[in-house]
């Protein structure tokens, strides 16, 4: 198997007065908290936005794992819904010292490019930013921060600046380069069936 250089960024916030507003997308999208936790929903959402930008790292993850993980106090997933059908959604993780890591964030390929995307951003930042006052016992939030690369949509770096992320870091390693798993084989835009 071939390699690919793969640039990661890190990116962060360190008071809400960071963060820059999106303009909301036309039609009916909601953005709504998953407040049950449900590896099953989690999954599709994780395998949906990242199968074709090559997300595998939780591909592996057990139903006992993504359960453990998602029933962790603060973690929080908030999904954005057109015309009730989930398009994107964004996952935040509570760390040490009021820090919250947006783990992921994305859309689902069909609902990209129509300005739901910022918006998303803009409001799962914000909620990273008031996470203490539906948790309690968390310190207030003091720093959110979150890392793209390379392998992430074109538009992805440009939308994260929008909202008002400074980048903090750059790596560039080599990384072995596989094909884009998709939540099924071919399911991505673009993919053929054996191709």
């Amino acid at each position: 198997m071939s390699s690919v250089t793969v640039t990661t960024w890190s990116l962060e916030q360190t008071s809400p007065a960071d963060l820059l507003p999106a303009a909301a997308p036309d039609g009916d999208v909601r953005i709504v908290r998953s407040e049950v936790p449900s590896p099953e929903f989690s999954r599709f959402l994780y395998a949906s936005v990242g199968g074709d930008i090559r997300w595998t790292d939780r591909l592996s993850w057990s139903y006992d794992r993504w359960r453990e993980y998602l029933e962790r106090p603060g973690v929080e997933t908030w999904v954005a819904h057109d015309r009730g059908t989930p398009a994107g959604f964004v996952e935040l993780d509570p760390q040490a010292e009021g820090v919250v890591e947006i783990t992921y964030f994305g859309l689902l390929p069909a609902f990209r490019g129509r300005r739901i995307g910022g918006h998303l951003l803009a409001h799962g930042t914000a909620r990273a930013w008031d996470l203490a006052e539906r948790w309690s016992g968390r310190a207030p939030t003091k720093r959110v921060w979150l890392h793209t690369c390379s392998k992430d949509g074109e538009f992805a770096m440009d939308n994260y600046l929008r909202r008002g992320f400074r980048l903090f870091d750059t790596k560039v390693e080599e990384e072995r380069e596989a094909p884009a798993p998709g939540p099924w084989p071919g399911a991505y835009p673009g993919a053929r069936p054996g191709a």
